[in-house]
């Protein structure tokens, strides 16, 4: 019984939100997973893929389970990090400016890494509306030394661009909710920054573990409109979609444990590796 109602709180618990970002959600729905042994209650399992459908790791990770029980998944995490934190240090120049969206527990692992590891530079970052996951970010890079400056949403280009007193952008990193052919699903926004970062040639790159990829589509998710405004008068319609595509041709590279990446080559890994079964889900409904 003890088991049955830890999973059913985090089952809810991944339905409404209270646990963000791609990895974060893969793991409790892992470990939810082996609290009802998904590989023999395939109702338990499809609970699990259908709280987030628009997640593709906790997919994988729920694939995987099947096949290697949990430890052995769960190490998964942690090895793909430690390989990402490495190939992120690389990359990282002294006395740069680095701009990021949201909360992406790969991309702040890493660099908290690297600022482990004695490079200095500053972020940029973004308070992302509604739900402010931006303040996560600002609060975790801070505490570990980590010079942030926060900017409204609606102030993305002054961030990337040198204007009105900040320093141009050197690179951006983002994570990814979902890894597709065409392009990175990441949280909305994201297609504008990748659009502006092209316009003013800052190279961006995605921080991603390779397990977010899914040769499936994905649906676009859109959230309930009280997140956005909670009061909102009659008769005034409101959109709040939680992701959008960027397309590939934005990308300077992935980074993953496999490696500093291409996105045609990150594809050609992915399809030689063979390691990604299709899994189908249901279509997305609000």
């Amino acid at each position: 019984m003890k088991n049955k109602k830890r999973f059913d709180k985090i089952l809810e618990d991944i339905k409404k939100i209270k646990i963000q970002g791609a990895r974060n959600i893969a793991k409790a729905a892992l470990y939810a997973c082996s609290l009802s042994d998904c590989s023999v209650n395939q109702d338990s399992r499809k609970k699990l893929i259908n709280a987030r459908v628009t997640e593709p790791m906790l997919v994988n990770v729920l694939h995987k389970y099947k096949n290697l029980g949990y430890k052995k998944t769960l190490a998964h995490f942690d090895y793909a990090q430690e390989k990402i934190n490495l190939l992120v240090l690389k990359i990282i120049k002294n006395n740069s400016v680095i701009f990021t969206h949201c909360h992406s527990t790969n991309v702040i692992s890493s660099l908290i890494y690297s600022r482990k590891k004695g490079k200095k530079f500053e972020v940029y970052n973004t308070e992302t509306r509604p739900l402010f996951q931006g303040r996560m970010t600002a609060r975790e890079l801070e505490k570990a030394g980590i010079k942030v400056t926060m900017f409204l949403d609606s102030a993305i280009d002054i961030a990337l661009e040198k204007k009105q007193g900040t320093r141009k952008a050197d690179i951006v990193l983002l994570g990814a909710d979902a890894i597709l052919k065409e392009g990175i699903i990441n949280k909305v926004g994201s297609g504008m920054i990748a659009e502006l970062a092209s316009f003013h040639k800052i190279p961006l790159y995605i921080v991603a573990d390779s397990w977010k990829y899914s040769s499936h589509h994905i649906p676009i998710e859109e959230r309930d409109f009280h997140e956005a405004w909670a009061r909102v008068p009659r008769h005034i319609r409101v959109r709040n979609p939680a992701f959008e595509l960027i397309e590939k041709k934005y990308i300077k590279k992935i980074i993953s444990e496999l490696g500093i990446l291409s996105y045609d080559k990150f594809l050609r890994k992915i399809k030689n590796r063979k390691i990604y079964k299709p899994i189908r889900v249901h279509s997305y409904h609000k």
